[in-house]
């Protein structure tokens, strides 16, 4: 499913017009987006939770040419699976 699908699914169960699903979309990942980037976590209870993770940085190496290269420190977002949705897509 994508941005899309999510859209017209959302459309289609609540009746609402494609512009109020896609606002309510817009509106939803925003938040989220928001939020991560203010460095705090999102909890949503049966799905799951994201938070920004913090990796030091260290020495790697180029794997075409060999050479070594310094990788920055960099934050990444995480996403950990609820204990719900683990149970559920091990159902299907």
């Amino acid at each position: 499913m994508n941005r899309s699908d999510l859209i017209n699914a959302i459309k289609k169960e609540a009746t609402l017009t494609k512009i109020e699903s896609e606002k309510i979309v817009n509106e939803f990942f925003g938040a989220i987006t928001q939020t991560l980037a203010n460095n705090e976590r999102v909890e949503i209870r049966g799905f799951g939770s994201f938070t920004v993770n913090e990796y030091k940085p260290y020495a790697g190496r180029n794997p075409k040419t060999g050479v070594k290269i310094d990788v920055p420190s960099k934050k990444l977002p995480f996403f950990k699976v609820g204990k719900e949705l683990k149970h559920r897509a091990d159902q299907v």
